[in-house]
């Protein structure tokens, strides 16, 4: 088994890796890494549907979504994460939560924490989620990952996964609040994210018999860099590629009330209805017409938006109240 120890922290470049070492390394594989400020959304959820999106935008946080299933997970370097790769003759036999956080566990254990697994794919201590895990198979060939909060900004979790419910209506997997802890805060010596990461890879080493070392080469970064390129550092991939959706929100304005409605496709608003008891000269439809076939991405909106003179649509709404209501 190659061990990987690489010190990227550009969460698109970092993902793009995972997709890397599962579909273009044959030996099987254990890397450590870490995110800078990020997001991270499964396969199968609506981007926008997991997000605080101001927060987002103030902090400066990169969304990505994953190749694997699951819910959102925020990154910083508080954070430490892992992905095992392995290939066996059985698919069935591929999904397995306990056999990846074994080794972890026996970490924390032998540091005096009492660390365990819990439910469907968590490991906790005393109760309080430190670690969410997620799985990719492909024909006979698994690839696990998962978070370890070591040290990470609890305020920022909160604050970059909080959203209304009542915005998004769709059938996509919605992520699961639930208490979170820190390692650090259990630990009887204070150490460091990366001296944590250390005693992970010993471990690790020590513990299966065909571990060795492995440093990616200038090929093998290139080759990353394309799929950062091609896919995770894109929005189609990153917000286009949520399930369809509908949306729903008021905002209040200048100019009175405003209900922003929306049908949003593969990323693309495909139908816009404004209601509110603003008033206005010109025909409002004629801005939800424009706004159709365009993606839900602030710029974007923005650039349709630039076309008209607002006032003659909405008197005492602006773009910036319009842009609001999409979001």
């Amino acid at each position: 088994m190659l061990c990987i120890k690489h010190h990227s922290t550009d969460p698109y470049f970092n993902i793009a890796t995972d997709e890397y070492i599962f579909k273009h390394i044959k030996e099987d594989c254990f890397m450590l890494w870490q995110n800078d400020n990020a997001i991270i959304v499964g396969k199968h959820q609506n981007t926008l549907a997991e997000i605080n999106l101001e927060y987002v935008k103030e902090k400066n946080i990169k969304v990505v979504r994953r190749l694997s299933g699951g819910g959102a997970v925020y990154h910083d370097l508080g954070n430490l994460n892992f992905t095992f790769t392995r290939t066996g003759d059985d698919a069935g036999d591929m999904v397995d939560f306990r056999r990846y956080t074994k080794p972890i566990i026996e970490v924390l254990q032998n540091m005096n924490v009492n660390a365990e697994f819990r439910g469907r794919n968590d490991i906790v201590i005393n109760g309080k989620k430190f670690s969410g895990n997620a799985e990719h198979v492909f024909k006979n060939k698994v690839m696990h990952h998962g978070t370890l909060l070591f040290s990470s900004n609890m305020p920022n979790i909160s604050g970059a996964l909080k959203v209304n419910p009542l915005k998004y209506k769709d059938r996509a997997v919605k992520s699961v609040p639930k208490r979170v802890t820190n390692i650090q805060d259990h630990l009887d010596e204070q150490i460091s994210v990366g001296e944590f990461a250390n005693r992970v890879m010993d471990h690790i080493t020590n513990t299966f018999d065909d571990c060795k070392p492995y440093e990616f080469t200038q090929v093998d970064i290139d080759k990353i860099e394309a799929i950062k390129r091609e896919k995770y550092a894109t929005w189609e991939w990153n917000f286009g590629y949520s399930p369809d959706y509908n949306f729903k929100q008021g905002v209040k304005t200048d100019g009175g009330l405003l209900e922003m409605n929306m049908n949003v496709k593969k990323g693309i608003i495909e139908e816009v209805k404004i209601h509110g008891d603003f008033f206005h000269v010109r025909d409002i439809s004629e801005i939800e017409e424009a706004l159709a076939e365009t993606p839900h991405e602030e710029q974007k909106i923005r650039e349709v938006l630039s076309r008209f003179d607002l006032a003659q649509y909405f008197k005492g709404v602006s773009a910036d109240d319009l842009v609001a209501a999409m979001f």
